[in-house]
């Protein structure tokens, strides 16, 4: 029997309501070993690994560092995008992972599946039709992802999304997006969430492995820098306003919007979109590169200076 009432931290037997969120190319085993020290949760991408032998390896080495009250997780893109995620997701039940966080696709065999091996699963949504087909398949919480979330966000505001899913929703809600410091934690909180998924503050964290440069970014730049383009993937992505992002612009031209309303284009556009979008992101994070495409959402607007992740997780107790 589901209980919406349980906190993150009775879900995942942690001491605080945090989830250090998957940040593509940013998370990493330093990065979750050190916030399970303080207590609260990790998670990294699955994609963030080429092969399915480096990421058990990764999984074997978070197992070792677990904390009595710390707790990591594996995020896995359930889609046809994702050629690797059967792989990925039975890496996970055969070293074992204390949660997986689903994104896109079709979650009901993962669910199933990692139950049998007493593993939770968390399901990103971003609406309510959305989480009521995840909550019908037996999900254990939700990851209510708002317009507010740094990388690939939702429309509605945490406001108008946690009321909406602790009303409909047996499970518990995550509240992914818009918290930089302890005053916005605690007002997800106070607007229903079970706890809180915080990506964008660690990744100017020193365990980060990406580029000084993007570290440094998400000090000098603030809220009012972030803006949302379509040119990574064609779902709203938030990223760093930069001088090339602001050439390159953060619309469709006229001639990809026209080839996406062909039927048989369509999929190849996005496909191609996709790739460029993907690699131009990668680049930017690892080296310095004109073509600085850095994901980050507004909670940027707290961080001040380059922490390790144990001091910014410290900023949320």
């Amino acid at each position: 029997m589901k209980d919406s009432s349980l906190t993150l931290q009775e879900l995942l037997g942690i001491e605080h309501p945090i989830i250090v969120a998957p940040m593509f190319l940013v998370s990493n085993v330093e990065m979750v070993k050190a916030v399970m020290q303080k207590n609260v949760a990790g998670c990294i991408p699955a994609l963030n690994y080429r092969t399915i032998p480096e990421l058990k390896k990764a999984i074997r080495e978070l197992q070792k560092a677990k904390t009595p009250k710390g707790a990591f997780g594996i995020n896995i893109i359930v889609n046809k995008s994702n050629l690797k995620y059967k792989e990925q997701f039975d890496a996970c039940c055969e070293v074992g992972v204390d949660f997986i966080i689903t994104s896109l696709g079709n979650p009901e065999e993962i669910i199933r599946k990692a139950h049998q091996k007493n593993i939770k699963v968390f399901c990103d949504v971003v609406s309510a039709a959305h989480a009521k087909k995840a909550v019908d398949l037996g999900c254990d919480a939700l990851i209510a992802v708002n317009n507010k979330a740094g990388g690939h966000r939702g429309d509605l505001t945490p406001e108008e999304l946690i009321p909406q899913l602790v009303k409909s929703c047996n499970i518990p809600v995550i509240s992914a997006g818009g918290v930089g410091n302890k005053k916005e934690l605690n007002a997800m909180l106070d607007l229903g969430a079970a706890g809180v998924s915080i990506g964008s503050p660690f990744i100017a964290s020193e365990e980060a492995n990406i580029s000084k440069e993007y570290k440094q970014a998400c000090v000098d730049y603030g809220a009012e820098d972030i803006v949302v383009t379509q040119k990574i993937s064609g779902t709203p992505c938030t990223v760093i306003n930069t001088p090339y992002v602001q050439k390159v612009g953060t619309k469709e031209t006229w001639l990809e919007k026209l080839l996406l309303r062909n039927k048989r284009m369509k999929k190849w556009v996005k496909l191609v979109r996709y790739l460029k979008g993907s690699s131009d992101v990668a680049q930017a994070a690892k080296k310095v590169t004109y073509k600085t495409v850095w994901v980050a959402g507004p909670s940027i607007g707290h961080t001040k200076k380059i922490a390790s992740a144990k001091t910014i997780v410290e900023r949320f107790l």
